[in-house]
């Protein structure tokens, strides 16, 4: 079948052909919104995500980072590995040494006690195919049909190999109505080289579930560390640049539309990074390499009218702060920062001596993956159109399977603390029978007796019990009031504005539901009112009652709380 849009597909003009969007990483500073909070109560870890190692993987060392979030709501480094090692050649890769390379981190899981078994990687940037491109305006359907025939992909990206031969992943990161359009994240990256990573992987003793491109673990590191600091606005408009012997880049973000310029440098380059202490030759090597950065910053700033105020530089060259000195010498709007990936993360006292390096910058790709999780439930769809970057050929058969058994364990403790209780309260009401027997009867053979008696009633409930068990047994099959609720928690979480957010949500068990929570307008609140009653398995939305909170911190004081009363429509 001719496909009808193949004279409309365009590339969009996003600064370089292989220009990548970089992921948006949820705001772990502010509060959890009320889904998150119920599906971690309900289900688990594994609810909005579950806990992954970062691996970055190198030909001389492997690096090993996990992360959490405590109590506090505070990032914290739980785990982190540098394995130094030899025996890939010079000028060898990864690829090339897969043997070699799994050997080697099966040791550094060793060592490291890395407490999960779940791994994100970064593939390099010189390995993956990172395109935005613009069709026409589709719904979700017509865009997975367009997926499913290869269509799209033949007319909007036009690879010379065969599709099949890639590990494809797409994203819708904007949709325009007024233009009839939309931009789509396009990442591919050639299978047989996703399936040796996972290979070495598997054959470390872990198992790949994130497969991510290294400039996207890079920014997301880049991205976090600005929220955890509160510079949310310095997201937008700070460039991050790739300085080193491996790749060279500079990458800008700005309102979802990446620009991503590569950086030439010659093989002379190289050695004068390397070992040279040349001064002229390195002087000479800035002016080279600045020029190029100086374009790419002024391209921008041209194109999109913003300043770029800071780069923030990586670099995996233990002397980068000489070369950062001259950088600033030659770009002096600009400025030149080495960028710090443990920067406001809490580091315990036992990881302290781990993390002493003058150049933190070149663990920047392993702490991105670490911010990762194993998103089951499609949680980060809700805030991002990015953060699940995944070229994993069989990420879509794994999430489902760790779905079911997420709702399989959620089901399996429901049963065993119900008849847990039964238990408890049958036999302590048999005990307390018993016992106020023998107080008020002492004629012993009587007390016998009615002690004979209770234990034939405990052998009757215990058989009655037993039937109750397997009618338990047989509720673990019915998953639609299950699918039903997650349904509609998942509708009321979508309707939600920006500027409101939500503290309580009750359910009376006669199909209302009530939810209280704090806005900063009347027109938030009508609009959450307006977006529930266009969702399909809600009606009769309306407000309760409306007030100003006299309590909590100064930003919640400042916002006019609510009560909307609303009905669950008939599954």
């Amino acid at each position: 079948m001719k496909n009808p849009f193949a004279n409309l597909f365009k590339k969009k003009d996003s600064g370089t052909e292989n220009a990548p969007v970089t992921p948006e990483v949820p705001n772990s500073s502010k509060k959890e919104n009320f889904l998150t909070k119920l599906l971690k109560k309900r289900l688990g870890k594994s609810a909005v995500g579950e806990e992954i190692v970062g691996v970055d993987l190198t030909p001389t060392e492997i690096r090993l980072a996990q992360i959490s979030v405590n109590k506090a709501n505070q990032w914290i480094l739980e785990k982190f590995y540098v394995h130094k090692y030899e025996g890939i050649p010079e000028n060898g890769t990864v690829l090339e040494h897969p043997d070699k390379v799994g050997d080697e981190l099966k040791l550094a899981i060793q060592k490291s006690k890395i407490s999960t078994s779940n791994a994100a990687i970064a593939i390099p940037v010189t390995s993956a195919i990172i395109r935005v491109v613009t069709s026409p305006l589709m719904t979700d359907e017509e865009l997975l049909n367009a997926v499913k025939t290869d269509s799209l992909w033949e007319n909007l990206v036009q690879l010379t190999d065969n599709l099949d031969d890639y590990s494809i992943f797409h994203q819708v990161i904007n949709r325009d109505a007024t233009a009839n359009t939309m931009d789509i994240l396009f990442v591919a990256s050639k299978l047989a080289d996703i399936n040796s990573y996972t290979d070495i992987i598997k054959k470390g003793g872990l198992n790949a579930v994130i497969i991510d491109v290294k400039c996207f673990a890079l920014k997301s590191a880049v991205d976090q560390i600005n929220q955890i600091s509160g510079s949310i606005e310095e997201s937008n408009l700070t460039a991050v640049l790739e300085f080193g012997l491996d790749e060279n880049y500079v990458m800008i973000l700005y309102e979802n539309n990446p620009i991503i310029t590569d950086i030439f440098i010659r093989g002379q380059d190289r050695n004068t990074l390397i070992a040279s202490d040349n001064q002229e030759e390195m002087d000479a090597l800035v002016r080279r390499y600045i020029t190029q950065v100086k374009q790419a910053v002024q391209d921008f700033e041209t194109k999109y009218e913003k300043r770029i105020r800071n780069l923030k530089v990586t670099s995996n060259l233990p002397n980068v702060e000489t070369y950062l000195a001259s950088f600033r010498k030659n770009l002096v709007n600009t400025g030149f920062n080495l960028f710090d990936p443990l920067d406001g993360i809490k580091i315990p006292a036992q990881l302290e001596e781990s993390v002493k390096f003058e150049n933190r910058s070149y663990f920047s790709t392993v702490l991105g993956l670490a911010f990762r999780k194993l998103d089951v439930f499609g949680y980060y769809k809700f805030v991002t159109a990015v953060k699940n970057i995944n070229l994993l050929p069989n990420r879509d058969t794994m999430i489902k399977q760790k779905r079911a058994k997420a709702f399989s364990d959620f089901a399996f403790k429901g049963i065993v603390g119900v008849v847990a209780a039964v238990y408890i309260v049958l036999f302590g009401l048999s005990f307390w029978q018993i016992s106020t027997l023998n107080n008020k009867i002492s004629d012993y053979p009587q007390v016998v007796q009615n002690h004979e008696m209770k234990k034939n009633e405990v052998a009757g409930l215990s058989k009655e019990l037993g039937k109750l068990k397997k009618q338990m047994e047989l509720s673990k099959s019915i998953t639609s009031n299950k699918k039903i609720s997650f349904r509609v928690l998942a509708q009321i979480a979508s309707a939600v504005p920006k500027r409101v957010k939500f503290l309580k949500l009750d359910y009376n068990g006669t199909n209302q539901i009530i939810i209280e929570g704090l806005a900063a307008s009347d027109q938030d609140i009508l609009k959450l009112i307006s977006n529930l009653n266009n969702k399909k398995l809600i009606s009769q939305a309306s407000l309760a009652s409306m007030n100003l909170p006299t309590s909590g911190n100064n930003n919640d004081r400042k916002m006019k709380g609510f009560i909307i009363a609303c009905k669950l429509k008939a599954a």
